[in-house]
């Protein structure tokens, strides 16, 4: 059997896996972005509440009377966070979103320090800044950015260390109904934008496995994951979207990666993955 803090390791190295594939999707299909939002948050939460339905295990649709206000506000911070983040790809550059979700570690450390009283764990800490040196590797230190941009993406990131403390801090928040609902206030919320077409043929398939490897199994994983680890570490195993991201792109397009992110994405592994080995080690299972 595995120990909690290990099944965390691997929930949320899961989910990082998991969201890296947004870049692939979001290339593959020929929509705006509300119309991206809608129909992924849409299919989304369809999903989630089908495996819901199929899962005795996980206690049904009463879940959703579980959630609280915990759970109410985790699902509206996800679900902003969802927004801020493909608000600020619009007005900025992909290279300063990236530098600044690499923070998240940070400010989920400072967070939880502030807020839990859980002080950070010094090896979560070198391999936090290992990451962030890493990612800025891989896109540079331009400034070409512009400051609505940049701001959203602080906001996304502060979101996101939202996220990881309400689930560290309400562990019994149910995982499923919590991501049901996000998907669904993320499809709301873009629905007044709403210019493209509706998803058909093969666009239909690309946008149903979008909607469920990136939302269902990305952010259903990481509600379960999250609340068994520190918030830095959390944190600081979702900088894996940033290398894997390239990786996918580069495996279905041939799009070849320059040495700047090989190089950046290698020490970005290496920094989560000996951290992911160091953490298991540190925790057997019992």
């Amino acid at each position: 059997m595995r120990s909690p803090h290990r099944t965390g390791l691997y929930c949320v190295a899961a989910a990082a896996l998991a969201w890296s594939t947004a870049g692939l999707f979001t290339r593959a299909l020929p929509f705006d972005a509300a119309t991206l939002l809608f129909w992924r948050g849409t299919f989304g939460s369809l999903g989630t509440l089908v495996l819901i339905a199929a899962l005795p295990a996980t206690g049904g649709l009463a879940g959703f009377r579980r959630l609280g206000r915990p759970g109410l506000g985790y699902a509206a911070v996800t679900a902003l966070s969802m927004l801020c983040f493909i608000g600020a790809l619009l007005t900025t550059t992909v290279a300063h979103v990236a530098v600044l979700t690499a923070v998240v570690p940070f400010v989920a450390a400072f967070l939880g320090w502030a807020l839990l009283h859980e002080a950070p764990r010094p090896a979560a800490i070198l391999a936090s800044l290992a990451a962030v040196a890493g990612v800025a590797v891989m896109v540079g230190l331009g400034t070409e950015g512009t400051w609505q941009g940049d701001l959203l993406a602080m906001a996304m990131a502060t979101l996101m260390a939202g996220m990881i403390l309400i689930s560290r801090r309400f562990p019994g928040i149910p995982a499923l109904p919590a991501t049901a609902l996000a998907a669904a206030l993320s499809a709301i919320a873009t629905l007044p934008f709403l210019t493209g077409p509706v998803p058909a043929g093969a666009d239909l398939a690309l946008v149903l496995a979008f909607a469920l490897v990136n939302q269902v199994l990305g952010f259903g994983l990481f509600a379960i994951g999250a609340r068994h680890l520190p918030p830095m570490e959390s944190a600081l195993l979702t900088t894996l979207d940033a290398p894997l991201a390239p990786l996918w792109v580069w495996l279905v397009f041939a799009e070849t990666p320059s040495p700047a992110t090989l190089s950046g994405g290698t020490i970005v592994l290496a920094a989560v993955l000996l951290h992911i080995r160091h953490e298991a080690r540190q925790n057997p299972a019992p």
